[in-house]
């Protein structure tokens, strides 16, 4: 696994969503880092936002990034765990036209390793809609800068070898021309 640098670098247009009752911009320390990382990595924000834990909130603001020609990537943090509140899963699997359960299996190994069977509360998942990425994140600062550094840094990087996610994104809506 690396960095092939004889590839130019190519900057994705990625979408930060916050769910939560309770934050706002001011306060939301889990988005500001994924901010953070994606722009450090060389990405662009198209948009942020931070949506209630309502389901059908969540579906309407995926719905209207995956519409967007500006956001080629979502990335959601909270709302991934087991409380009555906890939807995004839920409504983020309402959306999806593919899913791709590696992420969520993937993003509870690394977790593990930091903070043991606690991940299992992690509902993390991933999928394709529209030809957009989407992610979702637990929501604390320690699980977006994990999910971050150790797959969507590397899955967002064109240059990321032997495969990555940013390679496939002029295929993810072949389907639709058929």
């Amino acid at each position: 696994m690396s960095i092939d640098e004889s590839l130019p670098f190519r900057p994705v247009r990625i979408a930060v969503m916050t769910v939560s009752d309770s934050r706002t911009l001011a306060d939301d320390k889990s988005g500001a880092t994924l901010v953070e990382r994606l722009e450090s990595a060389g990405h662009l924000l198209a948009d942020r936002a931070i949506v209630v834990d309502d389901m059908d909130r969540i579906k309407d603001q995926l719905r209207a990034w995956i519409g967007d020609q500006q956001v080629e990537v979502i990335i959601s943090t909270g709302g991934t765990g087991v409380t009555g509140r906890d939807v995004t899963p839920e409504a983020f699997a309402q959306v999806y036209e593919k899913e791709i359960s590696g992420f969520g299996e993937l993003f509870r190994w690394i977790s593990f390793q930091k903070i043991g069977t606690s991940t299992i509360q992690s509902r993390a998942t991933a999928g394709v809609a529209g030809g957009t990425y989407l992610f979702a994140l637990p929501g604390s600062p320690g699980a977006c800068r994990d999910g971050w550094d150790e797959i969507l840094r590397w899955q967002l990087d064109y240059r990321f070898r032997p495969c990555n996610f940013a390679e496939l994104m002029p295929r993810l809506r072949e389907h639709e021309t058929e």
